[in-house]
């Protein structure tokens, strides 16, 4: 795909493609931190019959995992009616199944009510949010990319990725303010509702701005040119699978670098001495709510540059950053100072979002239109899988046998990979969007 062709010119103002683009990332973090807070905290003593707490806690992290399972399956629905029927229909689709089993979840009755349906039904719940998840990130990155000025798609790209800081830092807000308005017990009962129930505000307002955008100008003219495929799913792994498996390698060390920094230094910040830190929960939460800042002043950043210097310049260079700080962390932090802590989780969830702000643009511009929204969300979603559901396990483990190095080790190999694939890809910074046949 070479640049013979003029893009068409966006018919969707900057503003409304911001909010459009970021609100459905914002729902999926906000949605990630209070669902993994919960499932350890709250849902096994709500929703699984009580006497072994391992067990009822092990069964309630199983639901956590549903979502990694179900999101390929939504990036293969999703990307489908994204692919054939409009990327503005199929980004209402998503948001809803997201948005309302995130409400449900707010609202089911507990075991104690209904017995054995309360788990089945918030392994439903959880699995439509996963669904929805899978449409939704690659549909908010090719809204903004598609509508982007042909110098600025990377920036552009950056929008959908802001939304990410956005809901981890309105996520950890929340609990510290239940933590700080309610007694334990008034948690247990019905403050852990609140969030899930909140969510539905971001839900209203992406889908009063989504349901006013016009379509994409890029996929209206490969409709009308009649350039569409019949399963674009199929076209993908049979024309296009070097391309996917590139951008699963390429999105692979954004996700263990996040989930580390997130879920695994959490754990590690919390647990008592010798194990780990011994912070108090609410004091390492305002430490990650300081830290975010970095994550979304350096997203738009990242985006600058990858359109000033090329992505996969950009992208390498980043990708080495997070190869030297995986190799310094476990020193810095081991040392237990406050103040080398706020350094890791400040350093750590900056580059993360150097990394995380060009694969907006990216990711999209390896694929040709007629699969673009399978492509881009197919492998940003199977990376969850390799990155994200696995890492803080493989982290908590690594820690236990080794040490805090051999994390940074294995932080540093998944970085390794991912600059591999940097490699042996191509520049799309001047890939045509769409490119007629013929």
């Amino acid at each position: 795909m070479t640049e013979h062709t003029q893009q068409a010119p966006p018919l969707n103002p900057r503003n409304k493609v911001i909010i459009a683009s970021l609100v459905g990332t914002a729902i999926e973090f906000f949605d990630f931190y209070i669902y993994a807070t919960a499932a350890v905290i709250v849902f096994p003593h709500i929703f699984f019959p009580q006497g072994d707490e391992t067990v009822a806690t092990l069964q309630s992290l199983a639901t956590f995992a549903i979502a990694f399972v179900a999101r390929p399956i939504g990036s293969a629905v999703f990307g489908h009616f994204g692919d054939k029927v409009g990327r503005k229909a199929t980004l209402v689709a998503s948001l809803l199944t997201m948005g309302i089993s995130t409400v449900a979840i707010g609202l089911l009755p507990s075991y104690q009510t209904i017995g054995i349906i309360a788990p089945l039904l918030l392994a439903l719940a959880r699995f439509g949010q996963g669904l929805g998840l899978g449409g939704e990130w690659g549909g908010a990155a090719l809204l903004a990319t598609e509508n982007a000025p042909a110098k600025k798609r990377a920036l552009y790209g950056s929008f959908p990725q802001l939304g990410a800081p956005i809901g981890f830092f309105f996520a950890n807000g929340t609990f510290l303010l239940l933590s700080w308005l309610l007694t334990d017990q008034q948690f247990m009962q019905w403050g852990w509702r609140v969030p899930f129930i909140l969510s539905a505000v971001l839900v209203l307002v992406g889908l009063y701005v989504r349901v006013s955008l016009h379509e994409s100008p890029v996929f209206t003219e490969a409709k009308n040119s009649e350039q569409q495929v019949a399963l674009p799913i199929t076209t993908l792994f049979q024309k296009h699978f070097r391309a996917m498996i590139l951008g699963t390698f390429i999105m692979l060390a954004t996700y263990t670098l996040f989930y580390i920094m997130t879920v695994y230094s959490m754990s590690y910040g919390t647990a008592p001495l010798p194990h780990g830190l011994g912070f108090s929960r609410n004091s390492f939460l305002w430490m990650l709510m300081v830290a975010v800042i970095g994550f979304g002043v350096a997203i738009p950043i990242a985006g600058i540059l990858a359109d000033r210097f090329g992505r996969r310049p950009t992208m390498i260079v980043i990708t080495l950053l997070i190869i030297a700080f995986a190799l310094l962390f476990p020193t810095i932090l081991a040392s237990g100072s406050h103040l080398l802590v706020m350094l890791f989780l400040t350093l750590g969830l900056t580059i993360m979002g150097l990394t995380f702000g060009p694969m907006g643009a990216l990711l999209p511009e390896l694929f040709p239109t007629e699969i673009r929204y399978t492509g881009a969300s197919f492998s940003y979603n199977l990376s969850s899988i390799l990155g994200a559901s696995v890492a803080p396990y493989v982290a908590t483990w690594l820690n236990a046998q080794w040490g805090l190095f051999a994390v940074g080790l294995y932080l540093a190999s998944m970085a390794a990979l991912t600059l591999l694939a940097l490699i042996i890809s191509k520049e799309t910074q001047h890939t045509t969007l769409y490119t007629p046949r013929g």
